[in-house]
């Protein structure tokens, strides 16, 4: 097969994945790979499958394709196809939650020279990075890499990666708590998906109702999150997006939970970690076990909180999820406090108070911890991050952990 009848054949697989025929358009994509000569047809229609099994959740393929797209870009000995490969390489293991491995290889891509093509995916380099950090509970070099990822985007005026950037800061937020600013970063991709969005994805409008969805169950407003995870979960179905529909998922029974309907919360935590264990999601199977254990408290079932909570902290310790980690700790000491087991509730104790010094979750001017109840943040350009009311009071006197000046304005 050569160069121009590999490309008919893509464009044809990529018509019929936009109108929801994915089984027909993987059978196009797959027979092209199998038959055309054209490397620069092979690395494309490769990128194709890369996009196609990402969204399905099939990430061992996802990963297995972005392997066979580094060795054709080798071939061709082209440091743009290089580069782009090792973002998808990137991104197949932050799916994967390999989030080491996921650094090293967006710090491969950023090394690399290529030209203007290069230079245009960097943003999208550094907002897998940042959600690998975030994978990893480093919060400071998360905010840093969301930071140059939405400088990125506006240098290029690239909506697209705008609004992503803009969900991942909803998500960092959630963690912090400081739940303001969970919904306002994604309010904003929303208003991007209505005035820029017309030819995009609906993926985009999902993506940004769900984090929001999220930000208002935090703030217990019920009712709306309900109605932006059910918006959400409707298009995640249309598209057959397996990820986001476990996402939706273990939203919904985290509604129930707030409700205190533990009977319906149940059968959602137990569907989306079906799926977040098919396809691989150990840090969504970390959190659905988190909310099963706080079931089981709300039903004095302390054992079985247990055994959830052990659950997510062999899932948790296996990824390098400090946070996750510290939520269990936190969770444990309180079952063993009512339970009167001193020597337990100190060993949490312990543990706890070493997650958050591991994490450096507290502010650099009061010395208060970040991230145990719902406070106003705000992130330096430096991206260390303090209560709103102490930088107040701090005055521009620049940050007090690296010294450097607060005045120079920065984007999250």
């Amino acid at each position: 097969m050569g160069q121009d009848q590999t490309k008919q054949q893509i464009e044809k697989g990529l018509r019929l994945y936009q109108s929801n025929q994915t089984d027909k358009a993987l059978h196009v994509w797959t027979k092209v790979l199998e038959k055309t000569s054209d490397p620069g047809g092979k690395f494309r229609v490769l990128g194709c499958l890369i996009t196609a099994h990402s969204e399905m959740g099939k990430y061992k393929d996802m990963l297995k394709y972005a392997l066979e797209q580094i060795d054709t870009a080798r071939e061709m000995e082209d440091p743009d196809y290089l580069t782009e490969g090792y973002l998808n390489l990137a991104r197949s293991n932050e799916k994967l939650c390999e989030f080491q491995k996921t650094v090293s290889y967006c710090k491969t891509c950023l090394n690399m020279q290529g030209t203007t093509v290069s230079l245009q995916l960097n943003g999208q380099v550094c907002l897998s990075m940042g959600n690998a950090y975030l994978g990893l509970s480093v919060f400071q070099k998360a905010l840093e890499s969301y930071e140059k990822a939405l400088r990125y985007a506006h240098n290029n005026d690239d909506k697209m990666l705008e609004c992503r950037v803009c969900c991942s800061l909803g998500n960092i937020y959630v963690q912090l708590k400081d739940y303001e600013k969970a919904l306002f970063f994604p309010c904003k991709a929303a208003e991007l998906v209505n005035d820029y969005g017309k030819g995009w994805s609906l993926k985009y409008r999902a993506m940004s109702q769900y984090h929001m969805s999220v930000a208002y169950r935090k703030l217990e407003r019920l009712a709306d999150a309900m109605e932006c995870c059910e918006e959400s979960m409707k298009i995640a179905l249309q598209h057959g997006d397996r990820p986001l529909q476990a996402l939706c998922l273990l939203n919904f029974a985290d509604i129930h939970r707030y409700r205190h309907a533990v009977d319906k919360a149940f059968p959602r935590y137990d569907s989306a970690l079906a799926i977040m264990t098919e396809i691989g999601n150990r840090l969504g199977q970390a959190h659905v076990y988190l909310g099963v254990a706080k079931c089981w408290l709300l039903k004095k079932e302390l054992d079985k909180a247990l055994e959830s909570l052990q659950r997510a902290q062999e899932l948790a310790d296996g990824m390098g999820n400090k946070l996750c980690t510290l939520k269990v700790h936190c969770l444990s000491e309180g079952i063993y406090q009512s339970r009167k087991q001193q020597e337990e509730v100190r060993e949490q104790v312990v543990k706890f108070l070493q997650c958050v010094e591991e994490l450096e979750l507290y502010c650099g001017i009061c010395g208060e911890s970040i991230g145990d109840r719902d406070q106003k943040l705000q992130a330096l350009p430096c991206s260390h991050i303090y209560h709103l009311r102490c930088l107040q009071t701090n005055g521009t006197k620049g940050c007090p952990k690296c010294f450097k000046s607060s005045m120079k304005p920065g984007f999250v």
